[in-house]
């Protein structure tokens, strides 16, 4: 998914976890996503586009085992559990983390083409319900309807739902050929895809973290925070 709907994640986690940090959460559903961006700078990982891009189907996450495979994922969310809930003795805040992580892996099954590997070293099979790439009006609509579903659960103010639709409005040329976009100068220019990425999370964390400051719920404002 884009970033402003693992972004929102975070409202989902937030409202069943009231007491942990939104930065905590923040920091988790995009934590892979960082090291995604260190690994494809470093020359880890790689992403390739077409000759011309038109769409988020000619962007290829073409190498990327160890930020978005289903084993790395997994082990890094299960490590972060055993961190905060066994040796730092703060199991909700290990339980919060430890899903934030792995729902990176579950929204992005949904929309990738097929690029998941199962783990590194393992070229097949690659996971992915391709939705960018085959019906990406539909995936489009499901990021919209998901990103909205976020906000309305976690009962956040009007600013913060305005941030979500123009967020998800401004990749629609991403989806559609027939929108034009910044997209069309970004054919061959890897390292400038990732950047945009990064500068697109870090704006996206930013504003529904900013956003989303309101009261704890009545029953537990006497408690404090993790």
């Amino acid at each position: 998914m884009f970033a402003i709907n693992h972004a929102a994640t975070a409202l989902l986690i937030k409202r069943r976890f009231p007491l942990v940090r939104m930065v905590w959460l923040l920091v988790a559903v995009q934590f892979m996503e960082f090291i995604w961006v260190i690994l494809n700078l470093a020359g880890v990982e790689s992403t390739t586009t077409e000759t011309s891009v038109h769409s988020v189907a000619d962007i290829h996450l073409s190498y990327m085992p160890y930020s978005h495979s289903v084993a790395s994922i997994l082990l890094i969310s299960f490590a972060s559990w055993l961190v905060f809930a066994v040796w730092m003795r703060r199991p909700r805040l290990g339980l919060a983390i430890g899903i934030g992580i792995a729902s990176h892996l579950v929204l992005d099954l949904i929309t990738h083409a097929h690029d998941l590997a199962l783990a590194p070293g393992l070229q097949t099979p690659k996971l992915g319900l391709g939705l960018y790439a085959n019906l990406p009006i539909a995936a489009f609509i499901l990021e919209l309807a998901y990103g909205t579903f976020c906000w309305w659960v976690y009962k956040g103010g009007k600013a913060l739902l305005a941030v979500i639709l123009l967020f998800n409005a401004a990749n629609l040329s991403f989806l559609s050929p027939a929108v034009s976009g910044l997209e069309s100068s970004l054919a061959q220019r890897p390292t400038v895809i990732v950047l945009l990425i990064l500068f697109e999370i870090i704006v996206t964390l930013f504003l529904v973290g900013w956003l989303s400051r309101h009261p704890l719920p009545a029953g537990i404002r006497s408690e404090t925070e993790v």
